[in-house]
């Protein structure tokens, strides 16, 4: 098992690279500890720490950026994740929206062995039970073409490819809604006022807050 201090870098590492994917142009240290749902002086102390071993750089407006030996970490963590969820989902039975929390646990067994042995088991999956691609052994990651739910035109049909939030209470939200990668769905219209916007999913409409929405990526169909 991983040592805690590399556990919690690993889960800075991760956390600092999906925040950049929605904001190329940095995080900053509130941004970082609200995710993580730590102080911000602790989350303060630890990039300093990865400054140190040079994973983070810390710019002069104070914002967050990994170097490209952070980044291949973080790929590396995200590989691991993805592959064990495909390994959940598929081998052991559990649904799609059980296995993000347990994947979570697994990310952190760091052999690289292990996790190409994985990958060779489940015949070289490109993405995960939530459409997310996996990246390849040399950190090398297809970029996503999704665009957020909530931008679509009204009449036009769309396909769900993946999600933002991969947390399991949102999941299970979703498939009670039948959404879920793959899913044809019909943007039927967005509420001025607060932003919530309604979809035909099949036979039945559905309406998404804001959130859930902007969390939604999907390609026109």
């Amino acid at each position: 098992m991983p040592h805690f201090k590399d556990l919690f870098e690993e889960t800075y590492l991760k956390a600092i690279y999906k925040l950049n994917n929605k904001s190329p142009k940095g995080i900053n240290n509130i941004t970082l500890a609200k995710a993580l749902q730590l102080n911000p002086a602790t989350v303060l102390e630890m990039v300093r720490k990865l400054t140190e071993r040079k994973l983070v750089e810390l710019q002069q407006d104070k914002t967050i950026h990994l170097t490209e030996s952070g980044r291949k970490k973080a790929l590396s963590i995200i590989r691991r994740h993805r592959l064990w969820e495909v390994f959940l989902a598929d081998k052991l039975g559990y649904s799609w929206d059980e296995v993000h929390e347990l994947a979570e646990e697994l990310e952190h067994v760091g052999s690289d062995d292990l996790i190409n042995r994985l990958e060779n088991y489940l015949g070289h999956p490109k993405s995960d039970p939530h459409g997310d691609p996996i990246p390849d052994k040399k950190g090398k990651l297809k970029e996503e073409q999704g665009m957020p739910l909530m931008n679509g035109v009204k009449g036009k049909q769309y396909i769900i490819t993946n999600f933002t939030d991969t947390n399991d209470q949102f999941l299970q939200y979703l498939s009670s809604l039948q959404i879920r990668p793959g899913a044809k769905v019909k943007f039927t219209g967005m509420n001025e006022y607060d932003r919530s916007c309604s979809l035909s999913v099949g036979k039945q409409q559905v309406h998404l807050s804001e959130k859930a929405a902007g969390n939604i990526l999907v390609q026109p169909v």
